[in-house]
């Protein structure tokens, strides 16, 4: 979700189903359907009961923070890269925070199952996510994560793997072995709101087979390139599989919100207590 002028820089479950024969419950498996209560529409899905938006509005937020590189700044760095490049120190700072103060991290399963199902998460949940690729992300993030046991959210795009100072497959699918969760966040950062043609092909669909290749799970979860989406989006989305996506820190969609989860980008020059300040001000 780096902002267009970085990146052209860089080159541009859970099972909730009512008691069903297996004839009924395999007719859900195989299509979507909607079933009408209280005048509020519930969507049937292969694994799960989505209840109406309203209910999951309701839910409390959980805290999602959103990283890109992880490196010290350089001179060349401009005063809008910088925003999205969070100094080694500063970020082992900003972890070490999280900890002592007692945050637990969650993966986006964990998440889904909280908002359609109302399924507990630990006190203090919350939810580090990474996008983009960068080679930082596994040789800074994921070493200081392991210190705390905390687990992240990476998602993938996938023009970028095996090209230098980027992830190869093999590490992506390393982090997924090690039970972080791996999410589409498309080919090459094209925004969604600009898909035509032939673009869902390009953009989704490949790299979310490479995707599945790689780890050897299905993707479930996208992140908007920019955090820009649309409401044409959304249900091109859910015909290919993803039960959420994630934008950034804008409203959430009153009839869409699994589809518009908000996170909010961590800058390279908050302290640990800005950042506390902020979870606490923003969820």
């Amino acid at each position: 979700m780096k902002n267009p002028t970085i990146l052209s820089a860089l080159f541009s479950s859970i099972v909730l189903m009512a008691c069903q024969s297996p004839q009924d419950a395999k007719s859900t498996a195989a299509k979507t359907d909607s079933v009408q209560k209280n005048d509020q529409t519930k969507i049937v899905t292969a694994d799960t009961v989505v209840p109406p938006a309203s209910v999951i509005l309701k839910r409390k937020e959980i805290p999602i923070l959103c990283y890109h590189q992880i490196r010290d700044w350089r001179p060349t760095d401009s005063k809008t890269s910088r925003a999205y490049i969070v100094p080694v120190a500063a970020f082992q700072a900003q972890i070490k925070m999280l900890a002592d103060s007692g945050y637990h991290t969650i993966l986006p399963e964990e998440l889904y199952a909280y908002l359609t199902k109302g399924t507990a998460l630990p006190e203090k949940s919350i939810l580090l996510t990474y996008d983009d690729t960068d080679l930082d992300q596994y040789t800074v993030a994921l070493p200081e994560m392991k210190k705390y046991g905390f687990k992240g959210v990476f998602f993938i795009m996938t023009v970028s793997l095996g090209r230098p100072h980027y992830m190869s497959k093999e590490q992506v699918k390393d982090l997924s072995d090690q039970g972080h969760a791996i999410g589409s966040h498309t080919w090459d950062h094209h925004n969604v709101k600009k898909y035509q043609g032939n673009d869902w092909v390009i953009q989704i669909d490949k790299p979310t087979k490479q995707l599945e290749t790689i780890t050897g799970k299905p993707m479930r979860f996208f992140a908007y390139p920019f955090g820009l989406w649309n409401k044409q989006a959304i249900p091109e989305l859910k015909k290919r599989g993803f039960v959420a996506a994630f934008q950034l820190n804008e409203k959430r969609d009153e009839n869409d919100p699994l589809f518009t989860i908000r996170r909010i980008i961590v800058p390279g020059s908050w302290s640990p207590a800005a950042l506390s300040q902020a979870i606490k001000r923003d969820f």
